[in-house]
């Protein structure tokens, strides 16, 4: 499935204590690149789905440090019933060092009843075309 990218420079609000990019803001990337990339192929269809995140699997490779540009891709690898499997990848931009890989579980709901629902074809067809 096609992929989607942004890029983000490091920011001094982004570092821990060991002044490398803090765990918790690269789960802050996946969804916002997740969102970025719904909201980019969705059109009229976010009032009527939610994603909600069901599990993160992210392995650590390397750090990003202060004014570093990470750039994150993103992708859907697979969708089973209510759950897409997604892809994020971060590189540093200058390196092309891998820093971060993660899959997440979304699962769909109808926004209506908050229920989980199939991923429809409309749906999987949107990230094929993206």
């Amino acid at each position: 499935m096609n992929a989607y990218s942004i890029l983000k420079t490091v920011t001094k609000e982004n570092l821990d204590d060991l002044n490398h990019v803090n765990n918790v803001v690269y789960v802050q990337w996946i969804q916002e690149i997740s969102k970025k990339h719904w909201q980019a192929v969705s059109k009229s269809l976010t009032e009527d789905y939610i994603w909600v995140v069901r599990r993160h699997d992210i392995t650590y490779y390397d750090a990003a440090k202060l004014k570093e540009e990470v750039l994150i891709t993103t992708n859907i690898k697979t969708t089973k019933g209510p759950i897409s499997f997604r892809q994020v990848e971060m590189k540093n931009n200058k390196t092309g060092k891998i820093l971060v890989k993660s899959i997440t579980e979304w699962c769909l709901l109808n926004a209506e009843t908050q229920k989980p629902i199939r991923v429809p074809d409309t749906i999987k067809n949107l990230f094929l075309e993206s």
